[in-house]
Formats: C-alpha cells, structure tokens, sequence
C-alpha cells in the first residue's frame, strides 16, 4: 500500500476519489460518473445511495452504539429472526454474525473443527479446498482456497489444507480417504467459483453428490455464498439451485448490500449442540454484530423482499446474460459467458480452438478493466491461474436498468478489444 488510501489493485490506473455514489453510478471528485457494473466487489444489491439506509444508520446510531457481541439488542434479534424466518435454507437456525467474508470463513473452519473436537474426533482438522476457489485473505481461508495468486509469497504460513479438483466429486472422495477421514473436518466450496475463475458453474449433479459424499465419511459440507448470497444468482442463496443443504452456510457481501461490514455463518442446530454439551465457547470478533450495521443489513433484506428484487435479479440476469451471448457468441478472445443471475463472467483467451489463454505476464483481465474505466464502467476482474488466466465479472445492482445494461455491454466490448490490441496479439 502507497499513500494514505491507496488499495488499488489495477496496475496502471490510478486509484478513483468516490464522493457519491447513486442508483447504479459512482460519482468520482473529478465529476465523472462510474456505471458500477461489478457492484463494486459483488456485493451492492438494492442500489447505492438509498435515504432510507442512510435514515436507519442514524436512528439505530443515536440509540445503540456498541455492545459486545454476545449480549442482544433489538437491531440483532430482528435480523437474526428475519434470516431464518425468510432468507435461510430450512434446517439452517442458528445465525453468527461478523464483519466480513473473510471473518465468515475463518469463523466456518473454527466451528467445523470445534465440532468434530466436540463430538469426540480431534484428529479431524483438515479442510479440503478446490483448484481453482477463493475463501477470503485470512490464513484459514487462504489455506483452504484455490486462489494461486492470492496464495504467493505466504506458502509457508499457510495450513497443510489438500485441494481438489474444481469439478469431480470423485476425486473429492479419493481425496478424503487418502487423508484418512478421520483427519478431515470439513469441505468447502463456492457455489460458483467467482474471483478465482470469472463464474464457473459446475455440472448438474456435482453438489448432491458432494453432498452424499460428505454425508458418508462425517464430513462437514461448508457453503461459501459471500459472493452468490442473499439473492446475487435470482434464489435467495445459490446452492438452492442444486437442492443441498450444507452443514455450514457463510455469507457476506449481499447481506448489508454494501452499506455496512457484514458477514455471518449460519449452520444447523446439530452442530452448535455439540459444542454446547461439552461447554465449548465460539469466540467472537469485537466488531460481529455490531447494533447499527445489523439494523441496516435488516432493512437492506426488507427492501430485497418488500421490492421483490431477487425476482427482478434473475430477471434482469436473463437480459444481461442474452445481450452478452448476442455480443460475444463468436468473439475471437471471449471463450465462454456463464454464470447465473446477475453473477455473470465471461473468460477471456488467445484464441478460443484450439483453447489458447494469454501469456500471465500479459495481466489481460486488468487491461479490460482499466479501458472500461477509461470509458466510465467498472467490471470485475477475475483469474487465478490454470484453469482460468483472464476473466472478468459482472455484478452490478438488482436496480439496474435494460439501458445501463447495453451501455455496460457495448464499453465491454469495446474494452476487450482495446486491450487486446495493447497487447499487440
């Protein structure tokens, strides 16, 4: 980090001064207005700038500031009760709060291990991962993530967490009895694959029967849905789409829509029971819960249900999606647009037959991103190293409209291009 509030990570651009933001655009110091068509990391739902957040931050600000995060408040007990009264997959009731994704899978793995040290199996520890995956910047998350660059230059922080293939629930298998399972707590996996491989979905029957596998061997089945959460793929959460329920959910982003730092895990009343019964404490993070930020993760979820934005998600989705393949179908360096609801990638090559991905040191999916911004649209970039080099993502608003999506289309195009014509291919 250069400077006092430099996080960039778009080599070459430099980083943008936001002093508002509204509806779908980021308004920057300079004046220009930025289409966020990557919902910043994934995460804005219901649109920036809403008075009536603003209007819940202040009001639950001025009557509660901090308490620890064990002890209740009003602004928590009604999230928790609207999460497993109409968000959550059935069977899924006891709720954990925290600031973030990252915290999320931390907090996961520590519950996935706790359990089995409580239900009188310490050995089991270790977590399977897959190539490609991406579980956050914390050592357990990193450990147990598939996300190769991510991962550099901290190997020998990292926990001896074995990984799997992205796409073969028989090598999950395989891989859980060449551990031995009494070593394994848990599995772990995105839905669909997002930063590390631009939306890869995987086929039909991988999550049942990753699930049946996990069933059979005492293996815990962890839903990472901080990115497909809370709507992102047009069902509440996206391993819905397969008809799984894990044994641990986590979620972030989608759940404060941006508006606060929020994340949780939410898991089965059979697992926090055994912690219970041997006296175990679940340590929490000073921030989780904070009063203010579950007011606003509340009203956020209200607003997804009161304007039946998971219905226009998928719906909005569809356009965005059938624009894409119209533009890209037999685009030279676009070798497949995928993804679900408005969580859609599109992976990015030398050439499409024979399957040719750029050269690394090329950074392509960076390059498309600094000419969209060149041209006042943010996408996401996306990749990770084998299988997927270059790929970006699309994530923008619930609220985003059939005009904001062809203009996100055609400067996507037309960056794609440019950058791969700076590149001299």
């Amino acid at each position: 980090m250069a400077g006092s509030a430099d996080y960039n990570f778009v080599p070459g651009v430099a980083t943008p001064h936001v002093v508002a933001t509204e509806g779908s655009e980021l308004v920057l110091a300079n004046g220009r207005r930025i289409l966020d068509g990557g919902g910043g990391a994934i995460v804005t739902n219901i649109g920036h700038g809403r008075p009536e957040i603003a209007e819940v931050a202040a009001r639950s600000t001025s009557s509660v500031d901090y308490v620890i995060p064990p002890w209740n408040t009003p602004p928590r007990q009604a999230l928790v009760d609207r999460l497993v009264g109409s968000w959550l997959p059935t069977g899924l009731d006891r709720v954990a709060l925290v600031s973030g994704g990252s915290e999320s899978v931390e907090a996961a793995i520590r519950l996935a291990h706790a359990y089995q040290v409580c239900s009188g199996e310490p050995d089991r520890y270790k977590v399977i991962g897959r190539w490609p995956s991406y579980h956050g910047v914390g050592i357990g998350g990193l450990s147990a993530g598939g996300h190769r660059g991510r991962r550099a230059g901290f190997e020998r922080l990292l926990l001896d967490f074995p990984h799997v293939a992205w796409d073969d629930p028989d090598a999950l298998e395989a891989m859980i009895e060449a551990q031995g399972p009494e070593n394994v707590a848990a599995f772990i996996a995105e839905p669909i694959i997002g930063a590390a491989a631009g939306c890869l979905v995987p086929p039909a029957d991988y999550f049942p029967r990753v699930e049946a596998i996990c069933r059979r061997y005492g293996v815990l089945l962890i839903i990472d849905e901080v990115m497909t959460g809370f709507g992102r793929t047009g069902r509440n959460f996206a391993i819905e789409h397969w008809g799984v329920t894990p044994d641990i959910l986590v979620g972030g982003k989608g759940l404060s829509g941006g508006y606060a730092p929020m994340g949780g895990i939410y898991t089965k009343t059979t697992v926090t029971q055994a912690l219970a019964d041997k006296g175990q404490a679940f340590m929490f993070f000073t921030y989780g819960a904070h009063s203010s930020a579950c007011a606003i993760s509340d009203r956020v979820l209200e607003i997804l249900q009161d304007e039946d934005l998971v219905a226009r998600c998928a719906r909005m989705g569809g356009v965005l999606q059938s624009r894409l393949h119209e533009r890209f179908a037999n685009h030279p360096h676009v070798s497949e647009v995928r993804g679900m609801g408005l969580m859609l990638g599109l992976e990015l090559v030398a050439e499409r037959d024979p399957h040719r991905q750029f050269p690394v040191e090329a950074h392509l999916a960076q390059t498309v991103v600094r000419e969209a911004l060149e041209r006042d649209v943010w996408v996401y970039p996306a990749g990770s190293g084998d299988p997927v080099h270059d790929a970006v993502m699309l994530g923008p608003p619930f609220t985003i409209t059939e005009a904001e999506i062809d203009r996100l289309v055609d400067v996507l195009a037309a960056s794609i291009d440019a950058a791969v014509a700076s590149i001299g291919l």
